[in-house]
């Protein structure tokens, strides 16, 4: 499998960039004495952080990276509802309609670009 280290950081920087928001906003919601809805986006962020270094590809490289992504993709779902139901309005998020959600879309690009490649078909 050889070192691939930029892959590696781009794997774990990438995941933990797109969960920056949460500990950010759980940082936040403690500051302003809100610690229900800080201790459960902190929990968020370590059950992400978990999951970015557990479903790695190079732990498991005969996978298929849209099994390898699907728990965290549903830990970034769970943090938008967590997000929403914290500010307690979901126009507080720049949601206005339920048609913006669909503005989520392009995150689930890699599901669809990348999804089933394997860390081994990438391999040196």
């Amino acid at each position: 499998m050889g070192e691939r280290n930029q892959e590696k950081m781009g794997w774990v920087g990438g995941w933990l960039g797109g969960f920056i928001w949460v500990l950010i906003l759980s940082l936040v919601f403690l500051a302003k004495g809100m610690l229900l809805e800080a201790g459960i986006g902190l929990l968020i962020t370590g059950s992400a952080c978990f999951s970015i270094l557990t479903f790695s590809p190079w732990r498991y490289p005969l996978s298929p990276y849209w099994r390898l992504m699907a728990p965290i993709y549903v830990l970034f779902l769970l943090a938008l509802g967590w997000g929403i139901w914290a500010f307690g309005d979901p126009k507080q998020m720049g949601i206005q309609s339920w048609w913006s959600v669909f503005l989520l879309l392009p995150i689930m690009l890699p599901l669809w670009l990348v999804g089933t490649r394997r860390w081994e078909d990438d391999g040196s």
